[in-house]
C-alpha cells in the first residue's frame, strides 16, 4: 500500500491553499492535530465531528481534511466536554486533521464557490464579496439568462447528498448576473456592493432574516443551496488533489446536516 509523509501532504495543502495569506481567518488552518508521519488514506469532509473521526478510524485513515475544523480564534484553551472526546478519537487512532476555512471558499481553482461557478458555467469571472477584508467569492456573467429555479435544477444535480433549497425572491425570475458565496455568504452590508454591480442572484448556502428587505429593494434574487452542501465542491477538488499528487486512497465522508 503506497503512503505519503503527513508532512509532505501539509506542506502541499499550505502552498495550494495559499494560507499564509488568510491570517485574518477566524479558522486557525492548517494541520490542527498531528498523528502518525506516514498516511496510507486520507479522509475529506465538510465538519469535524466525533462521528466523522469514527468513520475515519473505521476506515482506517491517518489523515482528515474538513473545512471547518476544531481549532478557532485564540486557539485552544480548554480540552474539555466535546472537545476532549474528538481528540481523543484523533489521539487514539493516529490521525492528522487539517483544516481550511476561507482559503477553501476564495481559492480561485480549487475553492467552493469557484468550482460553483464552474457548475453553472459562469462567465467574465471577478472577486466579490468582501469577509475580513478580501474578497471571497466570484461574479459574473450567464452563458444565458436563466430562472432561479432553473439554477437550482442545475446545482442539484451537481452537488453530491441532497437537501432543502431556499428562495428569496420569484423563483421563476430571470437572471444574467450572478454572485456566489458558499457558507454563510450573505449578509446586509453585501448589498452595499451588491447595487452597483448589478447582481441579479447571489447563491449561497444560507441567509439570515436581515437580509430579506435589502435583496428585495435592490431586486436581488437569492438561492441557498444549504450551508453544507455549497461546501462541499472544495473538499472534493483537494481530495482530487491529495490523491493525483501522493497516489494514496482518499475517501469522501458524506454526513450532511440538510441545513
Amino acid at each position: 500500500m503506497k503512503t505519503a509523509s503527513r508532512n509532505d501532504i501539509v506542506c502541499f495543502l499550505d502552498r495550494i491553499l495559499e494560507l499564509d495569506q488568510w491570517h485574518d481567518d477566524p479558522s486557525n488552518n492548517g494541520l490542527q492535530f498531528a498523528g502518525d508521519a506516514d498516511v496510507a488514506k486520507a479522509v475529506f469532509a465538510v465538519d469535524a465531528s466525533a462521528e466523522l473521526f469514527c468513520k475515519a478510524a473505521d476506515l482506517d485513515a491517518g489523515f482528515v481534511f474538513v473545512h471547518h475544523g476544531i481549532s478557532w480564534g485564540s486557539g485552544i484553551r480548554r480540552i474539555d466536554g466535546i472537545l476532549a472526546n474528538r481528540v481523543k478519537l484523533l489521539a487514539a487512532n493516529g490521525i492528522s486533521l487539517y483544516a481550511a476555512h476561507l482559503p477553501l471558499d476564495a481559492n480561485p481553482r480549487f475553492g467552493h464557490n469557484a468550482r460553483l461557478a464552474d457548475m453553472i458555467e459562469l462567465a467574465d469571472r471577478r472577486t466579490f464579496g468582501s469577509y475580513h477584508g478580501k474578497k471571497i467569492g466570484f461574479q459574473g456573467v450567464l452563458p444565458e439568462p436563466q430562472t432561479v429555479s432553473g439554477l437550482a435544477q442545475i446545482l442539484d444535480k451537481a452537488l453530491p447528498s441532497s437537501g432543502p433549497f431556499g428562495f428569496v425572491g420569484d423563483p421563476s425570475q430571470e437572471v444574467k448576473t450572478v454572485g456566489i458565496i458558499s457558507g454563510g455568504g450573505a449578509w446586509p452590508e453585501l448589498f452595499d456592493e451588491i447595487a452597483p454591480d448589478h447582481v441579479d442572484c447571489l447563491i449561497t448556502g444560507e441567509a439570515t432574516h436581515e437580509v430579506f428587505h435589502p435583496a428585495k429593494e435592490y431586486g436581488t434574487a437569492i438561492l441557498t443551496l444549504g450551508h453544507y452542501r455549497s461546501e462541499t465542491p472544495g473538499v472534493f477538488a483537494v481530495m482530487d488533489l491529495v490523491r493525483s499528487k501522493f497516489g494514496i486512497e482518499t475517501v469522501f465522508v458524506d454526513i450532511p446536516t440538510n441545513m
